[in-house]
């Protein structure tokens, strides 16, 4: 159900996003997460609004030893374009092996470096938001993958957080770092690995990089679970535009209230129930093609969506705990036809935050990290040794 006011006179807000050769009419950035932004949903999402989607992050050893699962991630339908990869990588010759992979190959038009992730698997190697604080480091492999990059006139952009905690924060230089790299964008998440996804994001930071960084483009995320949101953000920061991870969550027409309020309408969609059933079931039958036909394999997929399709709707936690253990996709369309048709949009108790908020917590960094912002001899070899064996995100 889309809302649409009395129609007014609409003027963009923002302009159109330039990252090199590409350019992004609407200024919003679908942010990669992890066994969240395949193909299926990516996909999903266009549908509804314009924007920059990006794939799941993937690392930079297992595209060069080009296991399966990574070659899936990286996998784009005909109709997405740009087609858009985000690296992880913690060593910069790997990197460039990588990077002149998905070159050679023709197998991306955008590359997003990932200096955002906190979760211990990858910060313990020092990757993810760990990895700015060794700054030489983190230029290396910034200046590596736009250097290859621009064989093909591929664009580079950045995301990353605040730093490693409020301590050790890191993201203005690493901003200018990456901007004299040659960066298309710089996106910054406004909070620091230590905070993970609790509190709230600091916006006050992303202006301040905003205003450090005049000469290129720079996004903000963080806490955008509404258009209103993003409105906000544009308006306190100044940025170029926003980028969406938790907030689309379940919610995939988020992009086209985006899409609305950057072209200065009012229109937004008012999901009823049957909405949202219809869209959950289009995302199921998307992912089947995606797991290469395997039914079972996209239903327990799906599973981890229920929660957030449905949030604020009243289904009832029986029916509930059914459709987080379907396994086919008949018993998916049986159980959602048991739901009362006639529920329509329920209002606030739909909106707001999704996802784990969780806690503040321990930042899991390799021995004496924070020491200096140069690699010792160990880190380098511990470095060298990480980027064999780290996989996923």
């Amino acid at each position: 159900m889309l809302d649409r006011p009395a129609a007014s006179a609409a003027q963009a807000l923002l302009p159109a996003l330039q990252l090199g050769p590409i350019t992004v009419d609407t200024p919003v950035v679908l942010a990669p997460m992890a066994g969240i932004t395949n193909t299926a949903f990516r996909r999903l999402c266009r549908e509804y609004g314009g924007g920059l989607y990006v794939n799941e992050m993937v690392t930079a050893r297992a595209l060069v030893e080009r296991r399966p699962e990574s070659l899936r991630i990286i996998k784009h339908e005909p109709d997405e374009v740009p087609r858009s990869v985000q690296l992880y990588s913690v060593d910069p010759v790997t990197t460039g092996h990588a990077v002149r992979m998905l070159v050679e190959e023709d197998r991306c038009d955008h590359i997003d470096l990932n200096f955002g992730c906190p979760v211990p698997k990858v910060t313990r190697k020092g990757g993810g938001a760990a990895l700015p604080w060794k700054i030489r480091l983190f230029e290396s492999i910034v200046a590596t993958t736009v250097r290859e990059a621009s064989k093909a006139n591929i664009p580079v952009t950045v995301k990353m957080r605040r730093g490693v905690d409020e301590d050790h924060l890191t993201y203005v230089e690493a901003g200018r770092v990456a901007r004299d790299a040659g960066v298309a964008a710089v996106a910054l998440h406004g909070r620091t690995a230590r905070q993970h996804y609790s509190g709230t994001a600091d916006w006050d930071s992303i202006k301040r990089l905003r205003d450090s960084l005049p000469d290129i483009p720079v996004l903000g995320n963080g806490d955008i679970w509404s258009a209103e949101d993003a409105l906000d953000m544009v308006e306190r920061t100044g940025v170029d535009g926003v980028v969406v991870g938790r907030g689309c969550q379940g919610r995939p027409w988020l992009f086209g209230d985006l899409q609305a309020a950057f072209e200065g309408r009012d229109e937004r969609y008012r999901p009823d129930l049957p909405m949202v059933i219809s869209t959950l079931l289009r995302h199921a039958e998307m992912l089947i093609p995606y797991f290469d036909g395997d039914e079972r394999k996209a239903m327990q997929d799906i599973r981890k969506h229920v929660a957030w399709y449905f949030k604020g709707y009243p289904i009832g936690g029986s029916l509930r705990s059914q459709l987080v253990t379907v396994e086919t996709m008949a018993q998916l369309q049986d159980l959602l036809g048991e739901l009362d048709q006639s529920i329509g949009y329920p209002g606030e108790p739909a909106e707001g935050p999704r996802g784990r908020a969780g806690s503040a917590k321990k930042v899991h960094l390799p021995q004496d990290w924070l020491a200096s912002q140069e690699l010792n001899a160990q880190q380098r070899e511990m470095i060298q040794a990480a980027e064999v064996d780290t996989s996923g995100g």
